[in-house]
């Protein structure tokens, strides 16, 4: 009899924690490793935010259980975020309040996903997408578009895809490993299309404030409002305010997937430390002036990280709008000698770099095929600079 179990001994480790905990490893053994592995921004939380949790934990009411859902107060201000942002009225009955972006994606596909379902998910893809769906009993299907087509698939490619077991469709826009964001007349497009062969969507949206170019980050829902009835959103204040160890994820749905949903966060996990949900809520009805202020550095790291790699020969990077990394086509590099050794995948190659130059990317086949690298530009400018002079010194 097998100690552990198939189902659990059959998940991958997550490839971006596992680079950046072997960068930071590297680096507290002396080594000067410079990681574009964490998805996560380097700024300290804004300080109102952090005023009301200190708040929040001297006041005794946030030291019992409250609902599994979420606080009330919390429900209503994502409710008016949803309407703010997505363009989709919803109750607050329709929103629970998660561990971070990551429980919200595990439980809306344990929700909808019976043993055999297909979803059908864009490539590259976050690393979790296909665990979780694995986890639900689904059958992750990747639909790839690669940097001739700024990794946006077409409706045509969704289509070829589909089968009969086709439940869901995963939809992620801006991305994440890609930061491409599909225009209002693409996702229009593929609503329709999931509209008409009666699919559900899934629909992360985690990114949706990071935009740049004046580029806007249309909803699924907005494009395509019919599909209200058969969408889960998930979302989380991790990434624009800076609280990725916060813990704050939710997901808004119709009633009968947020029931379901619910039931199984009630035997789960209960509710999120009410210190963290008190402020989420400060993020998201307090001054916003702070997320400006990192969109701005973001963007001026964008350019900075896009003009510096696209100026080594064998780095092809399309211009991200959003989100914050960008996703070289590296097959250029492959299958050359590079200080004694010839990569045949941006596996090997990623281990080159963070051998032979100190820096840490993510290899592609954490997201998809092999052939591309993903940097997380969330980190200072200095560290950008430096990390493209050690990759352009290495393949010179």
């Amino acid at each position: 009899m097998a100690r552990i179990s198939q189902r659990i001994g059959a998940i991958s480790e997550s490839a971006t924690l596992k680079v950046d905990a072997k960068a930071k490893a590297l680096k507290a053994a002396g080594r000067p490793v410079i990681s574009f592995a964490a998805g996560e921004p380097d700024f300290a939380t804004p300080q109102h935010i952090v005023d009301a949790a200190v708040a929040a934990a001297q006041d005794p009411k946030n030291h019992r259980y409250t609902p599994a859902a979420g606080l009330p107060e919390l429900r209503e201000a994502i409710a008016a975020k949803t309407l703010r942002d997505s363009s989709l009225a919803v109750e607050p009955s329709q929103v629970i309040v998660t561990n971070g972006g990551k429980q919200a994606v595990y439980q809306a596909f344990a929700a909808l996903l019976d043993p055999g379902d297909e979803v059908l998910v864009p490539a590259p893809y976050w690393t979790t997408y296909p665990e979780a769906i694995r986890l639900a009993g689904g059958v992750p299907v990747e639909v790839f578009a690669g940097a001739d087509q700024q990794y946006l698939v077409t409706v045509e490619q969704l289509e070829a895809a589909r089968t009969e077991r086709t439940k869901v469709l995963l939809f992620v826009s801006p991305s994440n490993p890609t930061g491409s964001v599909y225009s209002p007349e693409q996702t229009a497009a593929i609503g329709a299309w999931a509209e008409e062969h009666g699919l559900w969507v899934i629909s992360d949206e985690i990114y949706q404030n990071l935009t740049y170019d004046g580029v806007r980050a249309a909803s699924i829902v907005e494009a395509t409002p019919a599909l209200a009835d058969r969408t889960i959103l998930v979302n989380g204040v991790a990434k624009t305010y800076a609280m990725t160890g916060w813990r704050v994820g939710w997901m808004v749905g119709p009633a009968d997937a947020i029931k379901a949903a619910s039931n199984l966060q009630s035997h789960l996990s209960s509710n999120v430390s009410n210190v963290s949900q008190r402020a989420a809520i400060a993020a998201l009805t307090g001054p916003q002036d702070s997320v400006a202020e990192m969109r701005a550095a973001f963007d001026r790291r964008r350019q900075l990280i896009v003009a510096g790699l696209n100026s080594i020969p064998g780095f092809e990077t399309p211009t991200p709008t959003g989100a914050f990394y960008v996703y070289p086509d590296v097959r250029g590099l492959l299958g050359r000698e590079w200080a004694g050794t010839t990569p045949q995948t941006s596996l090997e190659l990623a281990d080159l770099i963070l051998e032979k130059a100190e820096v840490a990317p993510v290899p592609g086949e954490a997201f998809g095929p092999s052939g591309y690298l993903r940097f997380s530009y969330a980190m200072g400018d200095d560290a950008i600079s430096e990390g493209v002079e050690r990759l352009r010194t290495l393949f010179s």
